[in-house]
């Protein structure tokens, strides 16, 4: 591999793992997607990169302007390191419901970080899409105090096509074609989305399926937010959604490190629960969203 000129070179190009040991006496095969390899260790670096370059390109983004994001963390890390390293001031806007290491994190790559109070009924480390309401609130309050870029997650069509045009066609790469399904928890459902539209385009036979918690109020970061449309999906390539408890979140992170060495955080969890209901000899192919170690005050590795 060539030395390259940036971090943000290294986003991308993730290893496709075969989860063998996890599915031991089972039919199939279940491939993992390790996006936790990403610099800022999540799969969200891939839409940072891809939004930044977007607005750079359409004029939506001028040299020096402040941007300023919504974010559970992750997509927040991935901004702040694309940011870092190409000279813009960025501010995270984030409940205080989410971890504290991700804060920690994005104010270590230089990132102004603004903490925005729960409801009064939440509870930390869950999230509600009320919480959620509350940030967005803030964010663009923020965006128009700073005459920002709004980078925008849920709505920039940067993160469709970071998947659509690279997360997608690795799988495909890197799998030969031959998947049969394909699942992620959905957050903005921009992985999902990108993923799938790739999926379909090459076999419209592999089914795709979303993961959602089976509760609104639940401990699986990042997502689940009970929001009433994602406007990056495409009713066309769901094809069916699979619901998982926190506790089997749970379970299969930790099974996950102990079995396959990998250590990873809530939504993988989800990720891996929801493939193994899939496999009954398929090959099923899903994603490891983010690093573990933006987990360790959290319950998940008490």
């Amino acid at each position: 591999m060539p030395v390259l000129p940036s971090a943000i070179d290294a986003i991308g190009g993730t290893p496709l793992v075969e989860l063998s040991r996890l599915t031991l006496g089972r039919a199939g095969r279940l491939l993992a997607k390790l996006e936790s390899l990403n610099p800022g260790s999540s799969k969200k670096d891939r839409i940072a990169r891809q939004i930044i370059e977007d607005a750079e390109a359409d004029g939506s983004l001028q040299p020096g302007q402040t941007v300023v994001e919504l974010t559970s963390g992750n997509t927040g890390t991935g901004l702040a390191i694309v940011c870092a390293v190409k000279g813009y001031p960025f501010i995270a806007v984030m409940s205080k419901g989410n971890s504290p290491e991700r804060a920690r994190m994005m104010r270590a790559f230089g990132a102004e970080v603004v903490l925005v109070d729960q409801l009064p009924d939440s509870r930390p480390g869950q999230v509600s899409g009320g919480d959620l309401e509350l940030v967005e609130i803030a964010a663009r309050q923020i965006t128009r105090e700073r005459d920002a870029f709004r980078a925008d997650q849920f709505r920039h069509p940067g993160n469709f096509r970071a998947h659509y045009l690279h997360t997608g066609p690795e799988i495909l790469e890197q799998s030969g074609g031959r998947i049969d399904a394909f699942c992620d928890f959905a957050g903005t459902g921009g992985t999902f989305a990108g993923c799938a539209a790739a999926f379909k385009e090459y076999n419209p036979s592999i089914r795709c399926f979303i993961v959602e918690p089976t509760k609104a109020n639940h401990r699986i970061q990042g997502g689940g937010y009970s929001m009433d449309h994602l406007p990056m999906l495409r009713p066309e390539h769901i094809d069916g959604r699979i619901c998982v408890t926190d506790t089997d979140a749970v379970a299969l992170a930790r099974k996950l490190a102990r079995t396959e060495g990998i250590f990873a955080g809530y939504s993988s969890g989800a990720n891996i629960a929801a493939a193994l209901t899939l496999l009954e000899g398929r090959t099923v192919v899903t994603i490891v969203n983010d690093s573990g170690l933006k987990y360790m005050s959290t319950a998940l590795w008490e």
